[in-house]
C-alpha cells in the first residue's frame, strides 16, 4: 500500500532522526509528500492550568528554540519542503489529528519508546494520537538510551 501524504510529528530531539528516516523510506516513490509536525504545549498544561504567574515571555521562548530546532531538522534533510512544516501551540493529540484531517494525510508516524504495558506500549503522545486518528498511524520503535 502506498501512501499519498505522510505527516511525520517529531519531539525535535535527536531521537526524531528513526521516525523521519522511517516516513522517508515509505515515500520513497518520490511522489509522497512528507509533512513535519512539532506541537509546543502551552505551559499552563503542563503545569495544570493553576499557575499564578504570567508565562507569555516562557512560553515566547520556548516556542522560539522549537522553531531553531525544526530548522536544524529542516536542514539535515533537505528534501523536506519548508512548506510542509508546522510549528504550533495545542494540544499534541487534536493538533496532529486536526492536522492530518485538513491536510488530507493517510497516514501519521510518530516515535514509540516500547515500554510495559498498553499505556506505555506507545507512550503517552504515540498512545493519543493512535486513538481516534482519522488515518493510519505507525508507530516508529526508538531504541532506548543507555543509562
Amino acid at each position: 500500500m502506498s501512501y499519498e501524504h505522510i505527516l511525520v510529528a517529531v519531539d525535535l530531539t535527536e531521537e526524531c532522526d528513526p521516525v523521519i528516516k522511517r516516513a522517508r523510506e515509505l515515500a520513497s516513490t518520490g511522489e509522497t509528500k512528507v509533512s513535519l509536525v512539532h506541537i509546543v504545549e502551552p505551559m499552563a498544561m503542563a503545569f495544570g492550568g493553576d499557575v499564578p504567574m504570567d508565562l507569555s515571555q516562557l512560553q515566547q521562548q520556548q516556542f522560539d528554540q522549537a522553531k531553531e530546532r525544526m530548522d536544524r531538522v529542516i536542514n539535515k534533510y533537505p528534501e523536506l519542503n519548508k512548506s510542509n512544516v508546522h510549528l504550533t501551540y495545542g494540544q499534541p493529540r487534536q493538533e496532529i489529528h486536526t492536522l492530518a484531517k485538513e491536510q488530507g494525510c493517510d497516514l501519521i508516524v510518530v516515535g514509540s519508546h516500547g515500554r510495559h504495558g498498553l499505556a506505555l506500549l506507545l507512550g503517552s503522545t504515540a498512545n493519543d494520537v493512535l486513538h481516534g486518528a482519522p488515518c493510519d498511524v505507525l508507530a516508529v520503535r526508538l531504541a532506548k538510551k543507555p543509562e
